[in-house]
């Protein structure tokens, strides 16, 4: 690809992202098969990536960030076609929030990422795992993390995905036509100021939620699909993290989410937490979201305590 430091995105269509408004990588370097250094940018004012006070960045960007790069260098540089579809087994990111502070400027950023356990079968790439640690263009810390993608064909994901949710009700390509019931989680509880940006209900039972994100959200629904993004299921496990919490306000600092089955669009998904035993101020909460009676993800998220 061209030189760091473009004044432009890369094609969006090599993120799976509708809207240049959410591509957050600008170029890439490559080293060698395995080792590239990629430019990105972060907006100062993203109108869901931020954190409430609007004055960090949000550690769900840079989770994000790690996606797009995965899904980039797919295309990219290791030959997988536009049109091709992904499963993404499991997504890691370690972030440093209190690095990653709002400057005067947008945030410029570097990230070097390496490609392992690449599988192909004859010329076409069937699997890879990806690493990454993301710095701002002084080098400050920001995040580290990684995932494993499988590439498939759009023919193979046809067959993967039969009848997609199992209901004789065609599924829309448009995210916007499905309903969105209330009531809602307070925004307070699971760390948001808009409820727009709410993706939980309450169940009435402790620590169990339904999800139930407004399927008009133009970030975690960018483009229409026959089941939720796993960076909706990601935001979700969060979201019940920090209501695990409430009424302290922690900081999210590392999340490991892994998906195991698809999440439906028309039938309900439990997500239920429970806090691991922990003496220090960096508890663990464990969050699984459970649909058809299958497990849909597990996501253990790690946070710091505000003082």
């Amino acid at each position: 690809m061209g030189p760091l430091g473009l004044t432009t995105t890369v094609p969006r269509e090599y993120v799976h992202r509708a809207s240049h408004a959410e591509v957050f990588l600008t170029g890439c370097r490559k080293h060698d098969d395995a080792h590239y250094t990629l430019s990105g940018q972060w907006p100062r004012a993203h109108t869901f990536f931020t954190t409430p006070d609007g004055t960090h960045h949000d550690s769900l960007q840079a989770a994000e960030t790690i996606r797009q790069t995965g899904l980039y260098l797919a295309h990219a540089e290791l030959g997988v076609p536009l049109g091709n579809h992904f499963l993404l087994h499991d997504l890691t990111v370690t972030t440093h929030p209190d690095q990653m502070a709002i400057g005067a400027l947008p945030t410029d950023l570097v990230l070097r990422a390496t490609c392992t356990d690449v599988v192909r079968k004859g010329k076409r790439l069937a699997e890879f795992r990806m690493d990454i640690t993301v710095v701002g263009d002084d080098e400050r810390p920001y995040a580290t993390g990684g995932g494993r993608f499988t590439c498939l064909t759009p023919a193979t994901y046809r067959r993967l995905r039969g009848s997609g949710d199992a209901t004789d009700t065609p599924i829309p390509a448009n995210p916007f036509d499905r309903p969105h019931p209330a009531p809602l989680v307070a925004p307070a509880v699971v760390g948001k100021r808009n409820p727009f940006d709410v993706v939980l209900s309450p169940t009435g039972r402790p620590h169990h939620w339904l999800l139930n994100p407004d399927p008009r959200h133009p970030v975690l629904f960018d483009h229409g699909g026959d089941h939720y993004p796993g960076m909706v299921l990601i935001e979700a496990a969060r979201q019940a993290a920090h209501a695990h919490h409430n009424p302290v306000d922690p900081q999210t600092t590392t999340l490991v989410t892994h998906f195991h089955n698809y999440a439906e669009l028309r039938a309900p998904l439990v997500i239920e937490t429970t806090m691991r035993p922990s003496t220090t101020d960096t508890p663990t909460v464990d969050v699984t979201g459970r649909q058809n009676d299958r497990t849909v993800f597990t996501t253990q998220i790690v946070t710091h305590t505000k003082r």
